[in-house]
C-alpha cells in the first residue's frame, strides 16, 4: 500500500525517475529515525563486496555489508531482529531494531548464536532534514510503503527487493519493476 506520510518504520521506494544517482537508483530505504530534527535510513538491498570477517577475523561466516547509503560511510551499523539477545537496541518496528552494543553482536556470531537472516550490517547511512525528504516525496522520488514483514529486509540478501516491492505494488508499478536498469537497453 502506497502512503503519504513517512514515520520511523516506513519504507521509502526509489522511483525510476532517480535513475542515474548512484547511491538510491532501485533503492529500498529502511526510515529507521524520523523527527523534525532530522530522518535517517538506511539502503537495505545494496550489497558491498566487504563482509563482517574483514572486521572479525574469527568470524567464519560471511555476513555481506551492505552500502548503508552515502553518510558516514566509514561506520559500521546494523539492523537486527533480536533485540532479546542484543542490548541497548533502538525499536525501528514490531520485529526489527537498530543498533545495539557491538561487542555483545560480535560475541554472538562468533558463537553463532545469531545467524545472517537476523541481522544485517552497513556502512553508512542515508540522511535528510525534514523539509529535504518531504520536498523529495513531493517531487515523486520516492514511494512511500509500509511493509507487513518488515523483517523480510533483514532476511533478504538480494538485490530483487526493489523489484518485487513493486511488483506487490501492481499496475504501472510492475512496469518500472521490470524495466531494465539502463533505458537505453530497452
Amino acid at each position: 500500500m502506497i502512503l503519504t506520510k513517512v514515520t520511523t518504520g516506513s519504507i521509502l521506494l526509489a522511483k525510476p525517475s532517480l535513475l542515474g544517482d548512484t547511491h538510491f537508483q532501485r533503492s529500498v530505504i529502511l526510515i529507521t529515525k524520523y523527527s523534525k530534527k532530522g530522518i535517517v535510513g538506511f539502503i537495505t538491498n545494496k550489497p558491498l563486496t566487504h563482509t563482517i570477517s574483514e572486521i572479525l577475523p574469527e568470524v567464519n561466516d560471511e555476513y555481506l555489508i551492505y552500502n548503508g547509503g552515502p553518510v558516514e560511510q566509514e561506520s559500521l551499523y546494523f539492523l537486527h531482529t533480536r533485540p532479546d539477545l542484543i542490548p541497548n537496541s533502538i525499536k525501528v518496528s514490531q520485529s526489527v531494531y537498530w543498533g545495539g552494543d557491538f561487542d555483545k553482536v560480535s560475541d554472538l556470531i562468533i558463537s553463532k548464536q545469531i545467524h545472517s537472516q537476523e541481522i544485517k550490517f552497513f556502512l553508512g547511512y542515508t540522511g535528510w532534514d525534514y523539509d529535504q525528504l518531504h520536498s523529495e516525496i513531493n517531487e515523486d522520488s520516492w514511494i512511500v510503503q509500509n511493509l507487513s514483514e518488515i523483517d523480510s529486509l533483514i532476511k533478504d540478501n538480494t538485490n530483487s527487493i526493489w523489484k518485487n516491492s513493486l511488483n506487490n505494488l501492481g499496475g504501472k508499478y510492475q512496469i518500472w519493476a521490470n524495466a531494465p536498469e539502463n533505458p537505453n537497453y530497452n
